[in-house]
């Protein structure tokens, strides 16, 4: 079994995608660190594990992240040991991460599928950013002027999948790891 590297702009459907996914019995969420602040309804633990800076800090010293990045102002990192449980019970691992932490990953020579999701159009990715309602108007720009950037990386990633339809997105990636 191996890891599966979700990845894509912001707004594209990442979770929605891996919720897919984590529907069938072989693939498991290794669960994202970060040091923003919970939203409402978040869990520690569930969501994500909420560290402070110094232990954010004190785990990149003591190597426990597959990979780490620095995104909108605040930390995020996949834990290492994390993975490699769900990996040593036969079951894909699968990481949700922007694209900066899926190019760390690629670059450190782990064993993995790293797949792109594409918007449908950048438009239909525009619509989705603001349709969450959740980020203001200068964090808006700011997503999709990343966004712009992050889409002329697709040609690193080992599989790139349209989401379209969520469904069929999480079933080509499916296939894909399988495979």
């Amino acid at each position: 079994m191996k890891l599966i590297v979700v990845s894509g702009p912001s707004g594209v459907g990442k979770t929605t995608v891996c919720d897919r996914l984590l529907l069938l019995p072989s693939f498991e969420r290794v669960i994202t660190a970060t040091t923003r602040a919970p939203r409402a309804g978040e869990q520690d633990g569930i969501d994500y594990h909420f560290l402070d800076r110094a232990t954010f800090e004190r785990w990149i010293a003591d190597d426990r992240f597959l990979e780490w990045a620095d995104v909108y102002e605040n930390k995020y990192g996949s834990p290492r040991a994390e993975a490699e449980v769900i990996l040593a019970r036969g079951n894909f691992a699968l990481l949700n991460i922007d694209v900066q932490g899926a190019a760390s990953i690629g670059a450190g020579g782990i064993q993995c599928l790293r797949v792109f999701l594409l918007p449908p159009s950048a438009e239909e990715l525009e619509q989705r950013l603001r349709g969450r309602g959740t980020d203001a108007e200068d964090v808006i720009e700011r997503r999709l002027r990343v966004a712009r950037e992050e889409l002329a990386r697709q040609n690193e990633f080992d599989l790139c999948v349209i989401n379209d339809d969520p469904q069929r997105a999480a079933d080509e990636i499916a296939a894909a790891a399988a495979g």
